[in-house]
């Protein structure tokens, strides 16, 4: 009997997150929905449940270590490998404010959550994610994370200093783990979405989340073929 696959989406209870674990799990995996708040994340596998998804809310609180390590465990009670992680789970506080305004207290949470949280998620379930044949993780990164974007003269996108180094952040992480793991047959790549709809941008994106969660779903399930320590949108490759 063929093993089915497993894999832990943070984050998921809503917006890109959601959809990711949506796909996954019409692909077949049994999908872990991370989320902190327990109303939202039962609803959320609820209702991927009744369109007859093998869906689970995990709780998951990206910030805490305590609760991620306990996460992990519940996941490996019930299985002896996770082939995907989805490091989702992010958050801009007072975004759009010029660098010279931004609030070091709101860097700060935002760090903890895009930056602080993949490590900490990463590091619990790496023990699982090894015993997996051919585990992926994926980052889900940003366009704004793009030194060499940021650089391009052509390029009129606002300077959102505190989100958009904590992406930077996260895409060296990327590539930190990467490096570590790839004997290990385990590929990890950031993905940017793009400008989605959701309310992390008061809905103001114009892709909607379907678009969105291609390149993550793309990335969380490559062949050993696949790119490994990679930045890319769906056109490819992004700049550093």
């Amino acid at each position: 009997m063929t093993r089915s696959k497993t894999a832990v989406v943070t984050g998921a209870n809503k917006g890109i997150g959601r959809e990711i674990a949506r796909r996954l799990a019409t692909m077949g995996f049994k999908v872990w929905l991370g989320a902190r708040n327990a109303e939202r994340g039962t609803v959320a596998a609820r209702e991927l449940r009744s369109e007859g998804l093998d869906v689970q809310w995990l709780e998951l609180d990206v910030t805490q270590d305590e609760s991620v390590a306990a996460a992990a465990r519940i996941v490996e009670a019930e299985g002896p490998c996770l082939d995907v992680l989805v490091n989702n789970a992010g958050i801009a506080i007072n975004y759009e404010l010029p660098p010279s305004q931004q609030h070091l207290a709101d860097v700060r949470a935002t760090y903890d959550v895009n930056v602080f949280g993949p490590i900490r998620v990463t590091q619990a379930f790496l023990p699982l994610l090894l015993a997996a044949p051919a585990a992926r993780i994926v980052m889900v990164s940003s366009s704004t994370g793009s030194i060499g974007r940021a650089l391009d003269s052509g390029n009129q996108s606002v300077n959102l200093m505190g989100y958009g180094s904590s992406k930077t952040a996260l895409n060296a992480i990327t590539v930190a783990f990467a490096r570590e793991l790839a004997p290990e047959g385990i590929k990890i790549n950031a993905a940017a979405p793009g400008y989605t709809a959701t309310d992390l941008n008061g809905f103001r994106g114009h892709r909607t989340v379907q678009q969105a969660a291609e390149i993550v779903i793309h990335l969380a399930t490559l062949d050993a073929d696949g790119p490994n320590a990679g930045y890319f949108n769906d056109d490819g490759p992004l700049p550093w």
